[in-house]
């Protein structure tokens, strides 16, 4: 802790340095802005600045670029390769346009293709789909506080086919966030089109005339694995998640923006639903009952935003995918209900700013959540009805904020009493790319004492120096009834991530009673500390290989009493292809102390005791731009006192149409232990059929033989107007074990049918 402290000190006194030395925004070195509309310039740093166009006309979006403004600006391009040749112009022409009206901003772009549009990637219609960045596309990211370091970021394929998603000081994304937006494609002989329409109540800004944003353009080109940008972007993000480093964003001058506060909306919802449940009790069959509710969002002020829900209903969300657990921790599955995901990131504590900027945020999976959603509403599997429920987050000058109330009601079958849950969340920038927060949450019925309360609170860091350096640290304590002993947690963490090499370090406490009831607790009582070292070569003689990395680490946990209870060194080897596979090997020395005995999923009980053991695993990952792409892997060695053989297949996906596909996944492990050998089966696929980029038909079917269950999940969704969506339900779960000839009959766990209608009204 010492060490990372000292390590602070020097990169603060550094960051400081910078920031007094720091040009103006405007012009990218201080630099004049343009004055014509649509032109560029670019300052002594190579930073764009471009001057938006104000439209005095109606503009109709079709994607054909057949309004007055295309022939009377010229349109602007400059795009850069961040791969495969890092800083070269783009291999193909782009023209962007950027105007706007009193109701809308507009991105357009004429994009050439040399490649006949046979060869184009463009498989998908879904929206927010992972497929979606792995198809041809091109989007915009928008910094509309301008404030280098959170965004708005949208991108559509040639089928018209959209995504988007928010990032919260340049951390982890929020792909489910979904506002009202359109985007429309066209083809030309030579490539093809897009206009996009963002409505200004869709987003949050600083209104007023002569405002600026922020502004980033990507363009992907997976047929040629080629990822572009309108900036220079750090070389180690050189795929997708670069549009995530806002702090490296061109700037949009020459706006004229209404007031963004007093923006209403109202979205009720309807529904209808048959319910079957034979583990409620007592057991419900048949059972036919309708609800109603909704949501509102107003506008407080321009930055400001208050959310409200009543008779919260999650008809729509699709079932987890199933997890074998070989371990002996809780799995951590993820959110999927869209009260919780709009403004998450602002929630999050101690997961910020990863200096990686990739998908996936910063944080071990040992690192406790402080705020963990699914403690809301869900419990031991059933849902719990939430009454009401409040929100109020944005930000107030250099301080992000969120405030949140819910009334949780009761459930019988998980023992779930009336429950009031309550998070306070503050943020504060400092310096370029940095923050310090705080955050307390409240349970007024604790889930460890009967009539108890728990309540969590702690301070967080996020220091971004430079472009691949980062500090991250946080200290944490709980109160709970009943528990008196270390209730504290804390983390320090130093990232040094550049292209060629990188470094890593930590060291992670957490106490035998801290107990955050509103979060998430993989593991306690112990002392996590960590560290890594990386060498990515890019050869330059070899056309097929992209980057190697050479990559070493080791771990160790110590428990309360300081004996070491588990410790793994791991070597792992990685290519990464030019066509976009990559090929990996991981070999780990294990060291794990059992105090208790652990039965894994579906297995046989290892006993007490200290246990050596070692394994090497493979994988080749085709890239997901291919029609056949997925994940290969295996797993050969030692499993405790006996040995693993493990195959699997992840990350599947077949494109049979270009609307519709089917994404298979396969786990299949064989242990043998001294008390005996057991096989888990887990097998599933999803299948997608996409109709519009607004409505799409879905299957997921599920079989694991750790806990012999069947489930399939089909839903149906069309948004029949921009944010009013209809759902049509289908959930069904089994109890079975078809792989024994003398159990193969199907017993009903539960079933439902709904048929759910929303609709939003904005004034």
């Amino acid at each position: 802790m010492q060490v990372l402290l000292a390590i602070a000190v020097l990169l603060l006194h550094a960051q400081l340095a910078l920031a007094q030395q720091s040009p103006s925004p405007l012009g990218g070195d201080g630099g004049a802005a343009p004055d014509q509309p649509n032109s560029l310039v670019r300052g002594a740093d190579g930073r764009p600045t471009i001057r938006a166009i104000k439209l005095a006309e109606p503009f109709r979006v079709d994607g054909q670029l057949d309004e007055a403004i295309y022939q009377r600006y010229p349109g602007f391009g400059g795009l850069l390769q961040a791969a495969p040749r890092y800083g070269e112009p783009s291999t193909e022409k782009t023209e962007i346009w950027v105007s706007f009206d009193t109701d809308y901003i507009y991105v357009s772009a004429r994009l050439w293709d040399q490649a006949p549009p046979e060869r184009w990637i463009a498989n998908e219609l879904r929206r927010d789909t992972n497929q979606m960045r792995n198809n041809d596309h091109f989007g915009v990211g928008f910094d509309t506080f301008f404030d280098r370091r959170s965004g708005f970021m949208f991108y559509a394929n040639p089928l018209g086919g959209f995504a988007d998603y928010s990032v919260v000081d340049e951390g982890s994304p929020n792909t489910d966030w979904n506002p009202v937006w359109q985007a429309k494609t066209g083809r030309f002989d030579g490539g093809w089109t897009i206009e996009m329409a963002f409505p200004f109540k869709s987003l949050r800004y600083t209104s007023g005339s002569g405002q600026a944003w922020g502004i980033q353009f990507r363009r992907a080109l997976r047929h040629k694995n080629e990822w572009n940008y309108w900036t220079n972007v750090p070389r180690n993000m050189a795929g997708p998640q670069a549009l995530n480093r806002v702090s490296v964003y061109g700037t949009l001058v020459g706006l004229d923006l209404p007031p963004a506060g007093r923006n209403l909306e109202i979205k009720p919802y309807a529904l209808g639903r048959n319910l079957t449940d034979r583990l409620q009790n007592p057991q419900v069959s048949g059972d036919n009952d309708g609800e109603s509710g909704g949501d509102l969002k107003y506008g407080i002020t321009a930055n400001l935003t208050a959310d409200l829900t009543v008779n919260t209903d999650f008809a729509q969300v699709e079932i987890d995918e199933q997890q074998v657990n070989l371990t002996r921790f809780n799995l951590f599955l993820p959110e999927k209900r869209d009260f919780f995901l709009e403004g998450r990131g602002l929630f999050d504590f101690a997961r910020g700013g990863s200096s990686g900027g990739g998908f996936g945020g910063g944080g071990s999976s040992d690192q406790p959540y402080l705020f963990y959603s699914r403690r809301i509403g869900l419990n031991r599997g059933r849902v719990v009805p939430i009454d009401v429920g409040g929100r109020l987050t944005g930000k107030i000058g250099a301080f992000g904020v969120g405030v949140m109330n819910i009334q949780a009601g009761d459930e019988g079958r998980s023992g779930s009493p009336a429950t009031n849950f309550t998070v306070l969340r503050a943020k504060r920038d400092i310096l370029r790319r940095s923050t310090i927060g705080a955050i307390f949450t409240n349970r007024n019925e604790s889930s460890v004492t009967a009539g108890g309360t728990n309540q969590s609170y702690g301070v967080d860091a996020a220091l971004g120096f430079y472009q691949n350096v980062s500090l991250t640290g946080y200290y944490a304590q709980t109160r709970t009834t009943g528990l008196t002993g270390d209730n504290e947690s804390y983390q320090g963490k130093f990232d040094w991530a550049p292209d060629r090499y990188g470094a890593s370090a930590s060291v992670l406490k957490v106490g035998k009673d801290f107990n955050p009831e509103v979060g998430f607790l993989r593991r306690s009582n112990f002392t996590r500390s960590f560290a890594s070292g990386r060498f990515s070569p890019r050869p330059r003689n070899m056309r097929a290989v992209r980057k190697f990395t050479f990559e070493g680490s080791l771990e160790y946990f110590e428990n309360g009493a300081g004996a070491v209870e588990s410790r793994q060194q791991t070597g792992r080897f990685n290519v990464e292809f030019d066509n976009s596979d990559v090929f990996n090997i991981e070999a780990n020395a294990n060291y794990d102390l059992l105090l208790a005995p652990f039965t894994p999923s579906g297995g046989k009980a290892i006993p007490v005791g200290g246990y050596h053991y070692n394994d090497v695993s493979m994988s080749y990952n085709m890239g997901q731009q291919r029609r056949l792409s997925g994940n290969i892997g295996v797993q050969l060695g030692n499993y405790y006192n006996g040995s693993i053989r493990a195959l699997t297949f992840s990350q599947g996906r077949i494109a049979i149409l270009k609307q519709f596909s089917v994404e298979p996944r396969i786990v299949i492990n064989r242990i043998e232990l001294p008390g005996g050998a057991f096989t888990t089966r887990q097998f599933g696929a999803r299948t997608d059929y996409g109709f519009s980029p607004r409505m799409f038909a879905s299957a997921l079917l599920q079989y694991s033989s750790a806990d012999h269950t069947f489930s399939s999940n089909v839903r149906f969704r069309w948004e029949y107007r921009p944010g009013s969506e209809f759902f049509v339900v289908w959930t069904d779960e089994q109890d079975t074990n078809p792989l024994d000839p003398h159990a193969n009959r199907l017993a009903l766990k539960n079933r439902a049918f709904v048929v759910k209608m929303t609709r939003l009204f904005r004034f």
